[in-house]
């Protein structure tokens, strides 16, 4: 079973996300904020991160940038409620694979997912 990490500071973002997952079969883990991001990926082996790239404390690019070091095959796609060019440029440079711009279609971030998960 593919593992999803959801990581975000909305409760309603990671549950309406950690829902979809799970209905479609995927083991779902969630966090907050971006310490618990790390010690939720060390923990799981995530196979997949959706991450947010405004978040109080760490951003998503910091993660992003820590979480490509332990585990540098990690598929991580960016979900960013700002479409900020430069930090999205910046997180496709540390190895992000895709990015969503806020509010996103739940159906496209799922359908992006599996398809990534699934080899297509």
């Amino acid at each position: 079973m593919k593992t999803i990490l959801i990581v975000d500071d909305q409760p309603g973002i990671r549950l309406l996300l950690d829902e979809v997952f799970s209905q479609e079969g995927f083991r779902t883990v969630t966090a907050g904020n971006g310490r618990e991001a790390l010690q939720k990926a060390e923990e799981v082996r995530p196979d997949m991160v959706l991450l947010d790239m405004k978040m109080p404390g760490m951003d998503g690019i910091e993660i992003l940038k820590k979480l490509k070091i332990e585990q540098n095959k990690l598929q991580v796609m960016m979900m960013t409620a700002y479409g900020e060019l430069d930090l999205i440029e910046e997180s496709i440079s540390y190895g992000a694979v895709r990015y969503f711009t806020k509010p996103f279609d739940v159906f496209e971030v799922r359908d992006a997912v599996k398809s990534l998960l699934e080899g297509r």
